[in-house]
């Protein structure tokens, strides 16, 4: 018997309660690329330049992130949940107003710029918390009772990857209707609104936030209170985060190259204009490209199942990405075919790794140590996209530089191969993850844990049920009902 329609929206409203902060980081870092074009808009390119702003900036936020994932990975799993998730809300409400905010002594252009490069950090750590805390807390959510086994992994793809898009598109819109209001005579208004609207939807989740419990799976299984014994952790979970985790390196490698093209699109549909109104326009229209693929990809993952999403979704976009290599000249001759070809190849993008490569690096692990699991994961992603920031200008350059074909297509051709080399590794080495996929997970954990003398009876919060017996009748009981 299922449970009443309201009970089912509770239920589910707790997986968005915990995943949607994601949203921010869609934000934050969508943002930036607007903020930078009226930074140099203002006080010059060359000023801009010759400070290294673009350089620090995008290396400080890239570490902050890192950061906050590999922290608040430890500290979900021994201090909790909860504590991360309004931890991270609370650092990224604060520092995107601190952004905003950002000056200099005196009107000095490089303190001004040295503090948004620290605020940026700082806001990095609250990014990267939302990994391990949030987007973990939300799998979780994910697998309780009321959720229908048919829709557990959409509702997380929703939650999570979903809204870090609907963000990227949010993040592109604001400056645009900022621009509108306050016009060319105002961009100092327009980039500290952009950057200060970034409290709003971090304050609206975090007070969201405030009434919720632990997940149910972390009551039963965490070890808060117990010291984790990493030796056997990493001895049967090793493989799967080394695959994953590969496969999370490449993926952000390549996708970023991949967004070369967008610049690539504004100067052609534009005709190299300085219009801002145009600029911010078509940056909206890019964005939007996410959606669609997101969308889609959450309503097939439960059919497909993640595995075989993910490879899907891979193989479909190096496809794409090796036809808009050999026929570069021809689509950027047809914009119009370009933007399309380009629109397909961002979606694919979010239907398959972008949806579930978090997916399955939240459900791949036991409860104990899921955190710490997914935040090594996301961490060593987010230096894949930090390596491919800068492998691939050299790379450009080698081949024949941005003006010639070759420069424009031979990395591409790189790209798609490892989109490729991802999907092998995916098929060959990658578990398939099932529904209630945690409630095993954890059970085999406990019993791998005893078969090698390690004492259980700890395991889990106080006022939840410990054994491993009760837990099993337990979800034997839910299964009849």
């Amino acid at each position: 018997m299922s449970p009443p329609l309201k009970e089912r929206l509770r239920k589910v409203s707790l997986i968005f309660a915990c995943g949607t902060a994601l949203f921010s980081d869609g934000y934050a870092n969508g943002v930036l690329s607007d903020v930078n074009t009226l930074l140099n808009r203002i006080y010059g390119a060359d000023r801009i330049d010759a400070n290294g702003y673009g350089t620090t900036v995008r290396s400080l936020a890239f570490a902050g992130t890192v950061v906050g994932m590999l922290v608040f990975g430890y500290l979900s799993d021994k201090i909790g949940r909860k504590f991360g998730m309004m931890a991270a809300s609370g650092i990224v409400a604060l520092f995107s107003g601190l952004s905003a905010a950002s000056s200099g002594a005196h009107g000095s252009l490089d303190g001004m710029l040295a503090m948004l490069s620290a605020m940026r950090f700082l806001l990095g750590i609250g990014i990267g918390a939302e990994y391990p805390c949030g987007s973990v807390s939300a799998s979780e959510q994910s697998e309780q009772d009321g959720i229908d086994k048919r829709a557990q992994h959409r509702w997380f793809a929703l939650a999570t990857n979903s809204m870090i898009d609907f963000g990227f598109v949010i993040s592109a819109f604001v400056p645009l209707v900022l621009f509108w209001i306050f016009g060319d005579d105002h961009l100092r208004a327009v980039w500290r609104l952009s950057l200060g609207l970034g409290v709003v939807p971090a304050l609206l989740v975090f007070i969201w936030r405030l009434n919720m419990e632990e997940p149910e799976r972390f009551r039963k299984d965490s070890m808060k209170h117990v010291k984790i014994p990493y030796g056997l952790v990493l001895k049967k979970y090793w493989p799967s985060l080394a695959t994953i985790s590969f496969i999370w390196f490449l993926y952000d490698f390549i996708a970023y190259p991949f967004g070369i093209y967008s610049s690539t699109i504004l100067d052609n549909v534009t005709g190299g204009t300085d219009s801002l109104t145009v600029i911010f326009g078509w940056n909206v229209v890019i964005n939007l490209f996410y959606i669609p693929g997101t969308l889609a990809g959450a309503f097939a993952v439960d059919y497909l199942g993640p595995k075989y999403c993910l490879i899907t979704g891979l193989v479909l976009q190096g496809t794409i990405g090796f036809i808009m290599s050999g026929l570069y000249k021809r689509l950027t001759d047809h914009i119009a075919a370009f933007v399309v070809v380009y629109g397909i190849f961002l979606a694919l993008g979010e239907f398959g790794a972008g949806n579930c490569v978090g997916l399955l690096a939240s459900k791949s692990s036991p409860t104990a140590v899921r955190g710490q699991f997914y935040g090594v994961a996301a961490a060593i992603g987010k230096i894949g996209a930090f390596v491919g920031t800068w492998a691939f200008p050299p790379m450009i350059d080698a081949f024949g530089g941005a003006k010639s074909l070759r420069g424009n297509t031979g990395p591409f051709w790189v790209g798609s191969g490892m989109a490729f080399l991802s999907a092998i590794v995916a098929f060959l080495f990658l578990k398939p993850v099932n529904a209630d996929g945690m409630n095993k997970m954890d059970r085999e954990f406990r019993e791998y844990l005893e078969e090698n003398g390690f004492d259980t009876s700890q395991m889990g919060l106080p006022d939840s049920e410990s054994s491993t017996s009760s837990s099993i009748e337990h979800e034997k009981y839910e299964e009849k009902v």
